[in-house]
Parts: structure tokens; sequence; C-alpha cells
């Protein structure tokens, strides 16, 4: 599995790290910009990400920018929707709004408020078939 951690806290960014490590060859971006290039870097490598955990409160581009930029490269890209990153959104708000729009608007897969817990955090990864 390949996956990208998406988020301007280090610790948060760490954290994520450390636990997907073991399953995960992991990559690091520090806001939605660099998600975005990483993101567009690997389709045209033909190395798409697995997993993207993007944080949604983020300085410049913001988690739900990225969001939808994802998503359209992948329509870019001709991916088919059950083909499509899984993506966790991670937020330290349990916010209704933001999650709707996470979920309905941008096409998240999932969602987990920090800070992020280890089991459910694999608990996420395994329910979306990316691990066993």
């Amino acid at each position: 599995m390949k996956a990208l951690i998406v988020d301007d806290d280090f610790y948060s960014r760490n954290m994520i790290h450390e636990i997907l490590r073991p399953y995960a060859s992991c990559n690091i971006a520090v806001n939605g910009e660099e998600a975005i290039f990483a993101f567009r870097e690997a389709m045209e490598r033909g190395e798409p990400y697995s997993l993207v955990c993007l944080d949604l409160m983020m300085p410049e581009v913001d988690g739900q920018d990225a969001l939808k930029e994802i998503r359209a490269i992948e329509k870019e890209f001709d991916v088919h929707p059950n083909d499509e990153t899984k993506v966790i959104v991670t937020t330290m708000l349990d916010d209704e709004q933001e999650t709707h729009d996470a979920f309905f608007l941008g096409g998240a897969s999932s969602y987990l408020v920090k800070p992020i817990d280890e089991n459910k955090l694999i608990g996420e990864v395994k329910s979306l078939g990316l691990i066993d």
C-alpha cells in the first residue's frame, strides 16, 4: 500500500506515519498544495496512492480544496469511482458541517477526529479494504 499523509502539524504527521509505516510506503505533505502536487506526480508515474490521510484545517490550501482537486485529478486520469484513492480526513474539530462537506461534496471515504488513535486508524484502513 502507498499512502500520502497530509497535515500541517508535525506531531500529527509523525503519529500517523508511525502507525501506518508497518503497512504502507508513506509520503508526507505539509499542506494541501504539496498534497495536490504529490498526488498528481504519483498519478503521472502510474503509481497512485491507495490511501490519503488528509487534515481538513490547513493554511494556504485547506483539506476540503485539496480533496476536491484530488478527485478532479482522478477524473482527468479516468479513474473509475470504484478505484478511487481512499481518503481518510482528519480534523481537530468534531464539526458536522466539515464532515458533511468532506463526504458529500469532496468524496472522502472516512474521517477521524484528532488525536488519532492507532486502533481506530488501523480499523478504518482495514474497513476500507487496504490491509487484512
